[in-house]
């Protein structure tokens, strides 16, 4: 059976009705066969070998999948290697914060605006990435492919801790610049292997492109255990659900991502993004400064990081077995859960000032990382390549990463503050207007304004608490 672009209609409308077998909801399609445009026999050819292909793909097992989809594998994971830059660069310039060769040059940065500019650049690896490995492989390698997507970004965390931590001891501006220099070993084999890499079969499909799809189809699977039979039937399955999409969402835009039951599908990809940021990873970016604030030293606090960003692949493997046993909702929500405990259990332990503490709060960070990567890092990414339509799943990725950068540029101006020992709101009950500019003058932490005595008189600020009185600073 040959397809070719005489043969397929422009997209028509289609509406769904609902009936109900007992208590389980089915949804029936109103679309006729001839409202697809095909007459006859190729209509039913083309349903039937549609059908076929849908069976044999559930029908693989991930052995068999593997073996038969090799090639599609590994051009999925190859292609997702380019979000180890983006790790690579969340976590040094984050670390960069508390490494004394940049504070030397540069002094202390309250806000982010590097990450913010970067953000462009991170959301077009993840968009795109996440996109193609999710199109290329059969249904039961897809969360395996989209969650190596969170293991590449974790790997290249790894490698920025360890980096940032080798060049510690090394003395002058080399010690922050080196770091910056060794991002530039990824883009040139990305280039190439992006040349080289074929096009996404569903993606041809959507321009109607039928011989590169099939041409694509060809080069992404087993040489040796696929047939002609195979390839035709594969393109048929993509032309009939593209073209079932088409109807739904004839001339789709952005907007459209908006309207009908496309509305449902982003809202889920923009909170599913949002929430990787709010749910308290933001903090372990920051981990270094993080943990020098809760009494760690600066060599301490890098070899912990570097501990605490092993993590990231370890959980992201664990998600594998995870993911195919509870599924991808269960998973998120106690992921989501498990992380409050761990937030609420750091942030009671920054009420006592001993070793013993900040030593617990060391061990919850790693827990915490742990748990994220074992639930709500990888488990996004089949989430957000699942949930849209196929011909919006681009469009619907984009807006969730738009949502997700919005709330990144938000979180990292307010993140450094909220570490920072001198941010915080401040008690100014019974303090006349002179004190307060005193006490800000001299820097005086937020959380000392309630109890640091000042000296109008000699013009200086007085630390005075459990019935002791110290200078710490003159204005």
């Amino acid at each position: 059976m040959a397809f070719n672009s005489t043969t397929l209609p422009a997209p028509v409308h289609r509406t769904t009705t609902s009936t109900f077998d007992g208590e389980k909801p089915i949804l029936v399609p109103t679309l006729t066969l001839a409202d697809l445009g095909f007459e006859g026999r190729d209509v039913q050819e083309m349903l039937r070998a549609a059908e076929e292909a849908d069976c044999a793909d559930h029908a693989l097992t991930i052995k068999e999948a593997i073996k038969k989809y090799k090639v599609a594998v590994f051009w999925a994971m190859f292609l997702s290697t380019s979000l180890i830059m983006e790790g690579y660069d969340v976590v040094m310039i984050g670390s960069f914060y508390g490494q004394s060769q940049f504070i030397a040059k540069f002094g202390k940065i309250g806000s982010d605006g590097v990450k913010a500019i970067s953000g462009t650049a991170w959301g077009t690896f993840q968009t795109l990435s996440t996109a193609y490995a999710c199109e290329v492989v059969p249904t039961c390698l897809r969360p395996f492919v989209t969650g190596y997507v969170c293991i590449c970004w974790g790997a290249g965390i790894v490698l920025s801790s360890g980096v940032v931590r080798a060049v510690i001891n090394i003395q002058g501006d080399l010690g922050w610049k080196l770091p910056f220099m060794i991002q530039w070993i990824w883009p040139i084999p990305l280039f190439i292997g992006a040349y080289f890499a074929p096009e996404s079969p569903w993606n041809a499909v959507r321009r109607n492109n039928f011989v590169q799809a099939k041409k694509s189809l060809a080069r992404l699977r087993n040489v040796d255990g696929t047939t002609e039979r195979d390839l035709d039937n594969a393109l048929a399955y993509m032309v009939h659900t593209t073209r079932l999409e088409e109807a739904e969402t004839a001339g789709a835009g952005y907007m459209e991502c908006f309207k009908g039951t496309n509305l449902r599908r982003t809202e889920i990809n923009c909170v599913v993004w949002a929430a990787q940021i709010l749910c308290g990873n933001a903090i372990l970016g920051y981990a270094v400064v993080f943990l020098e604030k809760a009494g760690f030293g600066e060599k301490a606090a890098f070899n912990l990081n570097l501990i605490t960003n092993c993590q990231y692949i370890v959980g992201g493997i664990l998600c594998w077995f995870l993911m195919t046993r509870l599924g991808r909702a269960t998973l998120y929500m106690g992921g989501m859960a498990l992380m409050n405990v761990c937030l609420i259990a750091t942030g009671i332990l920054g009420f006592f000032n001993s070793n013993k503490a900040s030593v617990a709060i060391g061990v919850l960070l790693i827990v915490q990382t742990l748990i994220n990567m074992t639930t709500i890092g990888p488990v996004c990414y089949p989430i957000v390549a699942e949930t849209p339509s196929g011909r919006l799943r681009a469009k619907t990725i984009v807006i969730g990463r738009i949502v997700y950068n919005i709330t990144g540029i938000f979180s990292n101006s307010v993140t450094p503050r909220m570490i920072s020992t001198t941010g915080g709101l401040p008690e100014t009950k019974d303090r006349t207007f002179g004190e307060i500019d005193l006490l800000f003058e001299n820097r005086v932490p937020a959380r000392k304004f309630k109890y640091t005595a000042v000296d109008r008189r000699g013009s200086h600020a007085l630390d005075e608490k459990k019935d002791s009185v110290e200078y710490t600073e003159h204005a």
